[in-house]
């Protein structure tokens, strides 16, 4: 048999429920860093067979800190790109 609900003591914290988030709301953008991993992830399963999820983050992480400003150019377009589309579904989500 479950258990009443206590009263909460004096001091104690009170947990709020959130609200749920809308379906339909806009999908945040993604970083520059997820967009690096995203088209890399393949190639390092492909090259660690049979390493563990954590694992392929740690190598992608590694990849990630070894790339020049130069070769991370593309990847921060792509990121600044879903920024602004993250932004401008955003606006018309608020108006509507």
């Amino acid at each position: 048999m479950p258990k009443a609900a206590a009263a909460p003591k004096r001091g104690a914290r009170v947990e709020k429920k959130r609200a749920k988030k809308d379906p339909n709301a806009p999908k945040r953008g993604l970083s520059a860093y997820m967009f690096f991993a995203n088209e890399q992830r393949d190639n390092v399963r492909e090259e660690n067979p049979g390493v563990s999820f954590g694992q392929v983050g740690k190598i992608l992480g590694e990849r990630w800190k070894a790339l020049s400003e130069k070769q991370r150019v593309p990847y921060e377009a792509k990121a600044a790109a879903d920024k602004k589309r993250y932004e401008d579904e955003k606006a018309a989500y608020n108006s509507s």
